[in-house]
């Protein structure tokens, strides 16, 4: 290029800018953002060629495609300074490009310049300012933006309508995003596509999935076309609320509507169908799903496996994690994990242990849950040694064991009578920030309860409220029990008193009016302290009529 370039030169010929734009786009396209700054300043002092916005423009955009952000505001800073007057597309360009890069704040200066080079924004100068904002979080600046456009005479599209709503409903800002949509319609801007996905991805994240459901229905009578990805967010978001039959509904719709499902769409409802154990029904979605040619994915594979697993069909499972391998699938955590589980929910604890092998062999790397699901399997199968090896092997390999996992093992230790190793085991979970959670003090304070040792089973009873971990029925039962064995059932309306008082008192009072309600039901109905201190805490948070109500209803009997 040089070469030419020179020769061109010494025949003394005239360069004109355009013959630059054609280089600098050239280099562009070959991913070579020195070499086109470099001919740029060339340009004058050795070529004789006097750039202009134009040309600045065209190596502006090579810098911000190669992510140069820093280069292309230096370019600009010391362009402006030598005499090279910008165009709305220069403030356009680097805008964008200070956006991307974060710096907002940069970019609204540059924005607020604009008129000082009688550079007036147009449409896709203020759309660019108001994204920026809102990837900042910064909606309400966005919107104050779009009133000031308006009365510049600058007319929103609807992708400047679209960034709003996006913006808004990322904040969760429903009631405003719906406003803003019949703004848009006011002002004669019909919402697309990418609007009413907008707003039912929204208000699916919400769990407002009834109202998105009317948005779908709004879409429909607006000759908006509903594609995949708006037929999949919906099904998804009621799916996820439990509304698998209005989800298989929607499906049904989108088929009459000639949309085709795609392998998301299939799995979301596979998933929700077998959420709800309705697993013979995914397995007929699955078949519907391969006759109409729509390929399943690793993601699809793991549903059905799951799903199968969980029902019990341990035999199908395993063919469908042969058929995926066979297909050239690599199987993920997931898809083992869910293999693992029900194996070991089958009863097949060796083979269980023998896929796990398969999927460290096969560099897939487990995780908690997948650790979890084994050492608990193991542990029901009372294989303490191989489920404290797997624990070792976690801990190892710096994967963090969460509170299923504890728990799964402190229950092992008790079962086997090794109080005193669960008890570590805990101390130890406390000491890492593991949050134990109400199951693991009732293994364990059961596991002392049996042993005889009420007064430790007491004092473990005092470390989870001290937790904030309040004490449920079972809790209450196990406490119960533990006192009637060793013959101390006298002190249980005593204890449980002290339970209430202590909860109430720090305005824990799900968990005092649990302790009371198992009280009454077994016969020991507190004292007139407790009872005051009891009702005065549910006042407090405005629940006297009902705690009355279920009072007198428990003891009536």
């Amino acid at each position: 290029m040089h070469s030419v370039l020179n020769r061109m030169k010494k025949e003394g010929r005239i360069f004109p800018e355009k013959l630059f734009i054609f280089i600098l786009k050239a280099y562009g396209n070959a991913h070579m953002p020195e070499e086109a700054l470099g001919i740029f300043n060339a340009m004058l002092d050795y070529y004789a060629c006097k750039p202009t916005f134009r040309s600045l423009n065209c190596l502006l955009n090579v810098l911000v495609k190669e992510k140069l952000f820093h280069k292309a505001l230096e370019l600009y800073s010391h362009k402006k300074a030598t005499g090279i007057r910008p165009n709305f597309l220069t403030f356009n360009i680097l805008i964008k490009a200070l956006c991307r890069s974060n710096r907002v704040d940069t970019a609204y200066q540059l924005f607020r310049e604009m008129p000082e080079w009688r550079c007036v924004p147009d449409v896709f100068t203020y759309t660019t300012m108001m994204n920026g904002l809102c990837e900042d979080n910064r909606i309400d600046e966005a919107i104050l933006l779009l009133d000031e456009m308006e009365v510049d005479g600058c007319s929103p599209n609807v992708v400047t309508f679209n960034t709003l709503i996006h913006g808004l409903c990322r904040k969760g800002d429903m009631a405003r995003a719906l406003k803003l949509v019949d703004s848009m319609v006011l002002k004669g801007c019909s919402p697309n596509e990418v609007t009413y996905n907008t707003l039912i991805d929204g208000l699916c994240k919400q769990g407002k999935v009834n109202t998105a459901v009317k948005v779908l229905r709004k879409m429909l009578e607006n000759k908006c076309v509903p594609n995949a990805i708006t037929y999949s967010t919906l099904i998804n978001g009621l799916c996820k609320r439990g509304k698998v039959d209005e989800a298989a509904r929607i499906l049904s719709g989108m088929l009459e509507r000639g949309c085709s499902p795609n392998v998301f769409t299939y799995s979301t409802l596979m998933h929700g169908l077998c959420k709800e154990g309705k697993v013979q029904e995914a397995v007929k979605l699955w078949h519907e799903m391969r006759g109409k040619g729509c390929e399943p994915n690793v993601v699809a594979y793991s549903t059905l496996i799951d799903g199968l697993c969980k029902d019990g069909d341990i035999e199908k499972a395993k063919e469908q994690f042969k058929e995926m391998s066979d297909k050239g699938f690599v199987p993920n955590v997931v898809t083992y994990s869910s293999l693992i589980d029900g194996l070991c929910k089958a009863g097949h604890v060796d083979e269980a242990t023998t896929v796990w092998q398969e999927m460290i062999d096969k560099g897939c790397i487990p995780n908690a849950v997948s650790y979890s699901i084994l050492i608990h399997g193991l542990c029901e199968d009372e294989n303490i040694e191989k489920a404290t090896k797997i624990w070792q092997h976690m801990l190892d390999t710096g994967c963090n064991p969460d509170v299923v996992t504890y728990s799964a093992l402190i229950s092992c230790f008790c079962k086997a009578g090794r109080l005193d190793e669960a008890a570590k085991m805990l101390d130890e979970m406390l000491y890492k920030g593991c949050q134990p959670d109400v199951v693991t003090y009732n293994t364990l304070i059961s596991g002392f309860c049996k042993q005889g040792n009420i007064y430790r089973a007491m004092d473990l009873v005092d470390e989870m409220m001290h937790l904030n971990c309040d004490p449920d029925v079972v809790t209450c039962n196990i406490l119960m029990s533990g006192l009637c064995k060793n013959g101390k059932l006298e002190n249980a309306g005593q204890i449980f008193e002290e339970l209430v008082i202590r909860l109430a008192k720090k305005g824990r009072m799900h968990g005092a009016l649990t302790v009371l309600e198992v009280m009454l039901q077994k016969g020991f109905p507190p004292d007139t302290y407790t009872w005051i201190i009891a009702v005065r805490g549910a006042c407090k948070i405005r629940k006297v009529h009902q705690t009355i109500d279920d009072c007198w209803r428990k003891i009536r009997g």
